[in-house]
């Protein structure tokens, strides 16, 4: 069972590769990120993988990346993004302590809400959209972005861009071109091929109306944007936000070396 959520300020802790599309959910446009909105937003940045890859002993968000943990550094990007009202940090129960260690030194005066993450992905992110159900059906919130905390140079701008890009169609993913060879069955690919990182942001009634259809269901998306593809109605539509290779994930060793060296670390 997830247990409640924790609220966690500086420096105290407190208790409290692009998926299939359908026609009705589709890549529509590319979007830059200027002239964004006030915005009423929520970000949920999930925390709740392992270090199994990158050989780690701990949690990979809680290995050190310059001056902060790799969970840091997205969060206190996030926390930059004009108009958010609300900021989710999703974690295994058992990191839970240790991560409000590792962020509340890098909040200042601002609030953090520590969630307990699910089994799965698709389960950390519906704990996540439970906390927030109340204020978006209200409409307190009117957009719900959710990025991966193994991403930590996402930049706040290309957050921003998401977001905006949400508002105007439904949804938006953050898209790269790749330049690596790849082959399907020793064949060429037919042409040139993208990559979808995070922040993906969504319509959060339409964002939760689709989670709370998949929990009936027992349905699980591999990400955010497979569940709203299943479930989401025909105003729905996916903008493509262009970014870049420097927002990378931190998958295995090498790449916290890479992040490192492009913040000038290494």
């Amino acid at each position: 069972m997830v247990g409640d959520p924790a609220r966690l300020h500086g420096p105290t802790v407190g208790p409290a590769a692009l998926p299939s599309r359908s026609a009705r959910v589709k890549v529509v446009q590319t979007l830059g990120a200027t002239n964004v909105p006030p915005m009423a937003a929520a970000i949920v940045i999930l925390g709740a993988g392992s270090g199994t890859r990158v050989g780690a002993g701990v949690n990979k968000v809680l290995l050190p990346l310059g001056d902060a943990p790799v969970l840091a550094h997205s969060v206190r990007t996030a926390l930059r993004v004009p108009g958010v009202v609300r900021m989710l940090v999703v974690v295994r129960p058992g990191d839970r302590e240790e991560v409000g260690a590792a962020l509340a030194p890098h909040l200042g005066d601002r609030e953090v809400l520590v969630v307990d993450g699910g089994a799965t992905r698709h389960l950390s992110e519906w704990a996540a959209l439970r906390v927030l159900a109340p204020e978006i059906e209200t409409g307190g919130i009117d957009v719900v972005a959710i990025h991966d905390g193994a991403r930590p140079l996402a930049t706040a701008d290309l957050f921003a861009a998401t977001i905006a890009a949400a508002r105007s169609h439904g949804g938006a993913v953050p898209v790269v071109a790749l330049t690596e060879p790849l082959a399907v069955e020793g064949d060429p690919p037919p042409g040139p091929l993208t990559g979808v990182q995070t922040p993906q942001a969504f319509a959060a009634a339409a964002l939760l109306a689709a989670y709370s259809r998949a929990a009936e269901n027992g349905f699980e998306g591999t990400d955010t944007a497979a569940c709203l593809e299943r479930y989401a109605g025909p105003d729905v539509r996916i903008a493509a936000v262009p970014s870049t290779s420097a927002n990378l994930k931190i998958t295995f060793a090498g790449d916290v070396a890479t992040a490192a060296a492009l913040l000038g670390e290494a």
